[in-house]
């Protein structure tokens, strides 16, 4: 099995992402990731979907999501074709930062940096991939942590958008 990056474009258009769902669902697939957002193109939608699969299975989830009304067109990609990002916060308490240097370091080795300092507790935030904000999460559960939450993948594909070429070639089929 291999880890890969669905894109979906799409109108948007209430009931979709159920529909998207149940396709996994129907196949037994453990969606790892799902982030959705707008796109490049006025009205048009992006799904960014991460499952680990065998390249048989994700051709065949791509083409059946593909045959969905209100879906434009859906491509998969391997880790080296995309360049991606996740967000995570963490919520820790105030008073860790006030046994010594330890936490601030904390932050610093990992990158992070601290968005929101109330009497409490203080928000972190750490962008990288799922590994780097683990081990940062790892971290802070040692010294007490309160929230953890981690967003979804958001991924731009290093060859250029494959959308764009797909919809040209349905406009110059239109034109003739």
């Amino acid at each position: 099995m291999k880890e890969y990056t669905i894109s979906v474009f799409s109108e948007n258009k209430v009931g979709l992402l159920n529909r998207i769902v149940s396709i996994f669902t129907r196949r037994y697939i453990n969606i790892e990731s799902l982030n959705t957002s707008e796109s490049s193109m006025e009205n048009i939608f992006r799904f960014t979907i991460v499952v680990n699969l065998e390249e048989e299975q994700v051709r065949k989830v791509v083409t059946q999501i593909d045959k969905q009304v209100d879906v434009l067109k859906a491509f998969y990609y391997e880790s080296h074709e995309i360049v991606y990002q996740e967000i995570a916060l963490y919520k820790v308490p105030s008073s860790i930062f006030m046994e010594g240097d330890t936490v601030e370091a904390l932050v610093r080795s990992h990158n992070a940096r601290i968005l929101s300092i109330e009497p409490e507790y203080i928000i972190i935030e750490k962008t990288g991939h799922e590994k780097e904000t683990k081990a940062l999460l790892r971290d802070l559960q040692k010294l007490g942590i309160y929230e953890f939450v981690r967003s979804g993948r958001v991924a731009i594909t290093k060859p250029m958008e494959q959308l764009n070429a797909y919809l040209n070639s349905l406009e110059a089929e239109n034109l003739n």
